[in-house]
């Protein structure tokens, strides 16, 4: 089975909104982390421009990827730059550290 990976970054304010959609629509697991960068929207009163957002990463079914990537959007959409990106990304193939063995469709 193909596997893809969702990469979303959004507004730190948004994460909470983020989160409880990802969890109505039954998602197993995603990491959030804190970054910095500028892209669309940039800081133009910093030094660096730099803005603070969160990054979300999910691995998931492909069949389930669009699902997940329209549920951010909504959850996640302001009307303003700075509102985030998406990225879909194949995954050529999942690990399971515990195990040392490849992750298989439909394991938990």
């Amino acid at each position: 089975m193909d596997f893809r990976k969702v990469t979303a970054i959004v507004r730190c304010e948004s994460c909470e909104k983020v989160e409880q959609k990802l969890q109505k629509l039954g998602v197993h697991g995603f990491s959030i982390s804190k970054v910095r960068g500028y892209g669309e929207y940039a800081d133009l009163y910093s030094n660096d421009w730099l803005v603070t957002h969160a990054r979300i990463e999910i691995f998931t079914e492909a069949s389930k990827a669009e699902e997940i990537a329209e549920a951010i959007m909504e959850a996640a959409h302001v009307g303003l730059e700075g509102d985030g990106i998406i990225a879909v990304l194949p995954v050529e193939k999942l690990f399971r550290i515990r195990t040392r063995s490849e992750f298989k469709p439909g394991e938990a």
